[in-house]
Order: structure tokens, then C-alpha cells, then sequence
């Protein structure tokens, strides 16, 4: 197939993206218009479009383990790649690898995956989708704190803000709805229907005004090799661009700050093409 027949796949992900860039260009919006898109798609319309699909389809009865290996078995190679090259050819702090190591890893979940995957798939995509978002959040940020803090980790902590985290929740209370057979009230759903519907644009026009804010400034060279590795996993949701929580990961441990906003704003350029060709390698049709 050729790529250029799946542009209308990209093309409305990208395109809103793009819009979002453009109006934090022209100042049409603030970096306080995209705070607030961003907190209301991650606390609110991710997880009403979770809670929405997941109470119609349900979860698998078998946890699919081959889908989990193939996953995160990419991620441990990409990531220890990353470190790798930080600590060997760049030669950075310890703490600075594994932000080198975490932004080559780890994906745009919400913002670009998402939508994409949604696009590209349709609702044969969501329950999956959203069950490796779910795994995928603990998963990553787990590795990445006891890497950078080690035996220090205060783990209280870290538990307690992966169990109130909005998406985590919102898959536990859509799996309690499932499994109980209760009637979801129809208020409720019709106040989820509207909000989740919101869900995918609001996050793509947050991304934009996120690259603007974040943007690429020098030191490139290490930024092009995490993107390159980036873009090099084979699974559709792995080839996502680098992604926010990079950046916020190295703001709080105030280390690698501007190598992950680097690596999130080339790595969002550059796949628009590189998703192009993963989408005709696994035969999506448009």
C-alpha cells in the first residue's frame, strides 16, 4: 500500500497538533491554555473515554501475556539503549541516563497514542489500547524512580500517587461496573458520552501548544540518537513520540531537562513519517 493512501489516517492527528502549534505561535493562546487542556484530557477525558469503552466491551478474561512481552521487552531494549549511549558516548550523570534512557522509552500515551491508535484501528483498537496505557503508566514510572533514586525511593509515595492516578482509576471502576452488571444511570452516560467525545481533540491541540512551550534548544546530536531509537520499535503505540511526562520526570528530579524536551519535540516532528511507515508495515488500511 502506498503511504500516501494512509495520510488521512495522520493527517487529522498531525493536522490538530499543528493547529495547536500554530495558535501558541501567534499568541492566540497562552502556555495556561495548554496547562489546563492537558489537565482536563489526562483528570477527566481520558478516563470518562476509558470508563466509556471498557464498560461496553469489557476486559479480557485471559490477560494477554505475549502482548505485554512483546511490549515491554522493546521498552527494557530501548531504554537500556538510551542509558547506554548517555553514559558511554555523551558521557552524562547517572541521573541524567535515566532521563536519556526514559525518553527513549517510553510513549506520548494520551496525547498522540491515543488518537492515533483510535484513528487508525477504531473501537477494535480501544480495549487493548487502553489496557497497555493502563500497565504501561505504573510500569514506566516505577523503573524510572527506583533507577534514579534507588534504595532512597520513598514508596509510599509513589504508590499512593499510581493508585489515585484519574486513568488508573477510571479502568478499576470501569472493571467494577463490568463485572457487577450494574446500569450505568443514563445521565451519567450521557455526561460521559460529551466528554469523551472532547477527549481526542483536546489532547492533540494541548501537544501542539506542549511543543511550542518545550521546543528544541541545542544539543541536538544526543536528542537525534534517542529519536532514532525511538522510532525504531515495531509496535504501532511504541513509535509514538517521546512524551510530556519525560520532561515533567526530569523537572522534578531537576536533571536532564533540556535533553527530554529535545527528544519530545524532534521525536514528535519526525513521526509523522515514521508512523507513515509503521502504519504500512502492519497493513492498516485507511
Amino acid at each position: 500500500m502506498s503511504l500516501f493512501a494512509l495520510v488521512p489516517i495522520v493527517l487529522p492527528v498531525f493536522g490538530l497538533i499543528g493547529l495547536g502549534f500554530l495558535a501558541r505561535v501567534t499568541k492566540l493562546v497562552s502556555d495556561r491554555t495548554g496547562d489546563g487542556l492537558s489537565d482536563f484530557v489526562f483528570s477527566i477525558a481520558i478516563p470518562c473515554l476509558i470508563f466509556k469503552t471498557l464498560n461496553a466491551s469489557g476486559l479480557p478474561s485471559d490477560q494477554p501475556w505475549g502482548y505485554w512481552l512483546s511490549y515491554f521487552g522493546g521498552v527494557a531494549i530501548v531504554w537500556t539503549l538510551g542509558m547506554a549511549l548517555g553514559r558511554h558516548v555523551f558521557k552524562l550523570q547517572p541521573s541524567e541516563t535515566v532521563v536519556a534512557g526514559f525518553t527513549a522509552a517510553q510513549s506520548n500515551t494520551v496525547l498522540v497514542g491515543v488518537p492515533l491508535i483510535l484513528q487508525a484501528y477504531g473501537q477494535d483498537g480501544a480495549v487493548p489500547l487502553f489496557l497497555l496505557v493502563a500497565v504501561h503508566l505504573p510500569v514506566m514510572f516505577t523503573v524510572a524512580t527506583l533507577l534514579i533514586e534507588g534504595r532512597a525511593a520513598h514508596w509510599p509515595t509513589v504508590i499512593r500517587q499510581l493508585l489515585t492516578h484519574p486513568i488508573l482509576l477510571s479502568i478499576l471502576v470501569s472493571a467494577a461496573f463490568h463485572l457487577s452488571g450494574w446500569t450505568v444511570p443514563w445521565l451519567v452516560t450521557t455526561l460521559v458520552d460529551s466528554i469523551a467525545a472532547s477527549a481526542l481533540p483536546c489532547a492533540l491541540f494541548a501537544m501542539g501548544i506542549a511543543l511550542w512551550r518545550y521546543g528544541i534548544r541545542g544539543g541536538l546530536s544526543l536528542a537525534t540518537s534517542l529519536t532514532a531509537i525511538k522510532a525504531g520499535v515495531a509496535v504501532l503505540f511504541a513509535a509514538a513520540p517521546s512524551g510530556i511526562n519525560a520532561y515533567l520526570f526530569a523537572e522534578r528530579y531537576k536533571s536532564g531537562v533540556q535533553l527530554a524536551s529535545n527528544g519530545i519535540a524532534l521525536s514528535t516532528a519526525l513521526s509523522v513519517f515514521s508512523i507513515l511507515i509503521w502504519l504500512a508495515v502492519l497493513g492498516v488500511k485507511p
